[in-house]
């Protein structure tokens, strides 16, 4: 391999690392990269950076499935007829709760990057979503956080209000899990429910985005395309695995005003590292 393709190579793990931290943690993956690339800067066909920053989400939903494989799994026959029932309703809910962001991102996606995809409008989607988890963590009751314990207890409607907060995170900066996680929050779900929900959620849009960005790309790579990728998918799988479940450990203990602060941070240094650029 010649020493400008391992070079290549060094980002795309980099750059699948934050990947890989930010796409679960309610601080928006958009907001890292945006700062991420003004340094790293990928030398490959601008169609396959594009394509890259989608697909490489894979390896993402991959860490999901691996995870919670037996929780989300109806055919498993050691499980009761009451358990896969159960379990077979909360996909149903899952794919419900996904169609707003699912439709929207059909309709307008492709208009919200091309017009909203700038520095500033990341910037206040950080902030104002920082200022609002610690809203919510400040006035939430404890009685009320805890109405939805379960995610058999969520219902149908609250998974559809649920999925039209997820339709906000086309607004680059929001992030995909905090506008659902805080959703969630909003909603009357605890905060491991509204976080797993988060990530179930994720798995029918992100399969989408790459499906149709792989669509556009063509399946058609080099050699060095093909593993550029892979090796993405896998830093990003790995690196989802460590992220979920600490995530996970971590709100059990504590609550979310932590990334709020560090979003209203971020936003901040953006706004002036592209003022004083």
């Amino acid at each position: 391999m010649q020493e400008l393709e391992l070079i290549e190579l060094l980002k795309i793990i980099f750059l699948s690392i934050v990947q890989g931290i930010t796409e679960w943690l309610p601080i928006s993956s958009t907001g890292h990269l945006i700062l991420v690339e003004e340094f790293i800067h990928l030398n490959l066909d601008p169609n396959f950076i594009e394509m890259f920053r989608t697909v490489v989400q894979f390896g993402s939903i991959i860490a999901v499935v691996v995870l919670y494989f037996n929780k989300l799994n109806p055919l498993d026959f050691n499980k009761s007829k009451q358990e896969q029932k159960d379990i077979w309703f909360l996909w149903f809910k899952v794919v419900f709760a996904t169609l707003p962001a699912g439709i929207l991102g059909l309709i307008i996606n492709d208009y919200m990057e091309e017009y909203f995809n700038t520095p500033y409008v990341v910037a206040a989607a950080l902030i104002i979503y920082g200022f609002a988890f610690l809203w919510i963590e400040n006035r939430t009751p404890a009685r009320h956080a805890k109405q939805v314990n379960t995610l058999k207890k969520i219902s149908f409607p609250t998974a559809f209000k649920t999925g039209l907060f997820q339709a906000l995170s086309l607004i680059p900066g929001t992030s995909r899990s905090g506008s659902t996680i805080l959703g969630g929050l909003m909603l009357g779900m605890e905060r491991t429910v509204a976080t797993e929900f988060s990530f179930f959620m994720s798995m029918p849009v992100m399969l989408g985005a790459s499906l149709v960005k792989l669509k556009d790309f063509g399946f058609i790579f080099t050699t060095a395309e093909l593993v550029y990728l892979l090796v993405g998918m896998f830093v990003a799988f790995i690196v989802s695995l460590v992220v979920i479940r600490s995530l996970l450990k971590f709100i059990k203990t504590n609550d979310f005003k932590p990334f709020g602060y560090y979003r209203i941070i971020l936003g901040a240094i953006v706004i002036l590292y592209y003022l004083f650029k």
